[in-house]
């Protein structure tokens, strides 16, 4: 048995403490780097710490934010994020977003993502291959800069020793199963995987060795697609999730490790980690228990109670929403996004390497 704590921020000021016994917890223990970590995050909302509501100018209000931050920063989660947590693990800053226009510090790399991005279809912002063009427009103006004498900069010795991180695909599969039949949709899995080499390989055309890839999740135990798709009872498995959508996030899932293994064969001296988000993410259903979540396809913010708390027509966010106590034991926090609890539980498996190939710690590349 263990403890893991939260400290969580009060509004008059200090902190409170708020805990969760688990059966199972892996301490956050800091790891050591040799040079100063940089990270370059390519995504969607599941890595988006600001993005979108930067872009959009879409004020996040409570309850996001309300397990952490408090105010929010535009996180759809009630606190940190899985890339948070890998950055508290390097002692290093929480990722700025790329459109951040007010005191940006970019020195530890750039955040990319953007919620509801997905790698198709091209050239609709922000789409994975218009957040490689960002990308590239960062490194040439960052260069230019340092060679014209600016400090705090990421210069090319950065990008060639900085970590790219790629979190995408979840949309993709939403949007595909959304409209298409299970057969369709797997057709469709090759044109996303392809978007993904592309952006990897533009990558490594400039310099960039080191790559840490995570797959998607069991698309089929979020409470909204429970909540909202037509359904007969043998579509579920003996967790309560959808079989269908679970088996189309592995389909997604076994292409992009073929990529991987693909690109570590013709990326002469690169580095790439595949990380399987999916089973960590599963496992958090299947012994749930043993977590102590008591809902494990429940969200903690929406409408409509049990058994998904997620109604289409009142979402969390909207007027009328209901919300779980704050200290409550949910995996899910909306329908489609994790808790800061959850996500600090997948974080923890995935500092652990246990779920990597190659089984990398994640301070392999500022250390290298």
């Amino acid at each position: 048995m263990c403890q893991v704590f939260f400290l969580i921020p009060k509004m008059s000021g200090g902190f409170s403490l708020a805990f969760l016994s688990l059966i199972l917890c892996l301490p956050f223990v800091a790891s050591q780097c040799k040079r100063n970590p940089v990270i370059f995050n390519f995504g969607d909302s599941n890595s988006d710490t600001g993005g979108y509501a930067i872009a959009t100018g879409f004020n996040f209000e409570y309850p996001d934010g309300r397990a952490f931050f408090n105010p929010p920063t535009g996180r759809l989660c009630d606190g940190r994020l899985v890339i948070d947590f890998l950055c508290e693990n390097l002692k290093t800053n929480y990722l700025t977003p790329y459109l951040e226009s007010l005191e940006p510090d970019f020195t530890n790399g750039v955040n990319f993502a953007i919620s509801g991005s997905a790698t198709l279809p091209r050239y609709v912002p922000f789409s994975l291959d218009i957040q490689i063009l960002e990308f590239r427009r960062f490194r040439n103006r960052s260069i230019e800069f340092q060679s014209k004498g600016f400090k705090n900069v990421v210069g090319e010795e950065d990008f060639k020793n900085a970590l790219y991180t790629i979190d995408i695909g979840q949309n993709d599969l939403t949007g595909a199963f959304n409209s298409l039949s299970y057969a369709e949709v797997i057709e469709k899995i090759p044109s996303f995987i392809s978007e993904i080499r592309d952006a990897m390989w533009a990558i490594y055309l400039v310099g960039g060795t080191n790559f840490w890839v995570h797959n998607t999740g069991p698309l089929g135990c979020l409470p909204e697609k429970l909540g909202t798709r037509k359904t007969n009872a043998t579509d579920y498995d003996k967790n309560g999730c959808l079989m269908s959508l679970n088996e189309g996030a592995k389909a997604f899932n076994a292409k992009l490790d073929a990529l991987c293994q693909e690109l570590r064969l013709s990326m002469k001296n690169s580095t790439i980690v595949y990380v399987d988000t999916y089973s960590i993410k599963y496992d958090l259903i299947v012994n749930s228990a043993s977590y102590g979540f008591k809902n494990p396809l429940m969200a903690c913010c929406g409408h409509g109670g049990a058994p998904y708390n997620f109604d289409p027509k009142i979402k969390c966010r909207d007027n009328g929403y209901n919300l779980c106590e704050i200290g409550s034991s949910y995996i899910s926090w909306d329908g489609v996004h994790y808790t800061q609890l959850a996500n600090s539980i997948v974080a923890s498996k995935i500092l652990s390497a246990n779920h990597s190939t190659p089984p990398h710690k994640f301070n392999f590349f500022c250390n290298s």
